[in-house]
C-alpha cells in the first residue's frame, strides 16, 4: 500500500515539478513523491509549467517527452536557454534515440517508462545530491550541543574526551557536517555505493545517535527529515 503523504512537507524540502500530460501518472507521482518528504507541484502542458517557472523556485523538474503542443524535448531545449534547473525526463522504453537527444539537450537524467517508483526516488535524491551548490570554503571543525567534530581528522570531541566513532560513523558525520543544518538525502550517505541499501544507512545512523544524542530515541542533533534522509543540528 503507498503510504499517505504528509501533510506539511519542510519548508526547506525540494520542490519539484512534475510535467505530463497523462493526469493518472501526475496524480501517482504526486501523491509518491509527496510521501517521500518532497514538495511538488505538477503542470499538464510545458505552457503550463513555464507559467509556473515564472513565479516560483524549482530545485527539480521531472518532464515527460511526449506532449502534445510543445513537447519535453522542445521544451527542455527552450527553458536550457535561460535556466539551468535540473531535469529529469520520462521517455519510453524503447526509445534509444529518445534519450540520447534528451541528454544532449541538456537533461540531467531519464527514466524509461513503466518504472519502479523506488528507482524515481533514488534517480531524483542523486540528481539533488549533484545539483547541490558547492560551499564557499572547506569547512574545518563544527560544534553541536557538547561536541566538536575536527572534519579534516575526523576526531569527536566532547570537552577533553574523545568519541569513539568506527569508520562509516565519521563518513557520515562528516557529510552531515559539511552540511550542517540542511537535509542531506540517505543516498548521500551510503558512501561508495548502490550496494549499501538505505535501511543499512538508517541503522548506522542509530548507532550514531547512540553516542551523540541524550535520547536517541528522541534525537536533536541527527534529526530525521521524512522520505529524504537526516539533518545535523547544532543545538545548544
Amino acid at each position: 500500500m503507498t503510504p499517505a503523504p504528509p501533510a506539511n512537507p519542510a519548508d526547506d524540502a525540494p520542490h519539484l515539478l512534475v510535467v505530463d500530460d497523462d493526469r493518472r501518472i501526475r496524480a501517482l507521482l504526486l501523491r509518491f513523491l509527496l510521501a517521500e518528504g518532497y514538495r511538488v507541484s505538477t503542470a499538464e502542458t510545458a505552457a503550463e509549467a513555464r507559467a509556473k517557472l515564472q513565479g516560483l523556485r524549482f530545485d527539480l523538474l521531472i518532464l515527460d517527452v511526449m506532449m502534445p503542443e510543445e513537447s519535453g524535448f522542445d521544451f527542455a531545449r527552450s527553458l536550457r536557454t535561460t535556466s539551468m534547473v535540473p531535469i529529469l525526463m520520462l521517455t519510453a522504453r524503447d526509445e534509444k534515440e529518445s534519450r540520447i537527444k534528451g541528454l544532449e539537450i541538456g537533461a540531467d537524467d531519464y527514466l524509461a517508462k513503466p518504472f519502479e517508483p523506488r528507482e524515481l526516488s533514488l534517480r531524483v535524491a542523486s540528481i539533488l545530491r549533484r545539483a547541490r551548490p558547492p560551499r564557499a570554503a572547506a569547512v574545518e571543525s563544527v560544534r553541536f550541543g557538547p561536541f566538536l567534530f575536527h572534519v579534516g581528522t575526523g576526531e569527536l570531541r566532547r570537552g577533553e574526551e574523545s568519541i569513539r566513532l568506527t569508520e562509516r560513523e565519521c563518513e557520515m558525520l562528516r557529510v552531515l557536517a559539511i552540511n550542517i543544518g540542511e537535509t542531506v538525502p540517505r543516498q548521500a550517505l551510503a558512501g561508495n555505493g548502490d550496494a549499501v541499501s538505505e535501511r543499512a544507512v538508517d541503522v548506522q545512523v542509530n548507532r550514531l545517535r547512540r553516542k551523540i544524542e541524550s535520547d536517541p530515541a528522541n534525537p536533536l542533533i541527527v534529526q530525521t527529515v521524512r522520505g529524504i534522509g537526516y539533518r545535523l543540528v547544532a543545538v545548544g
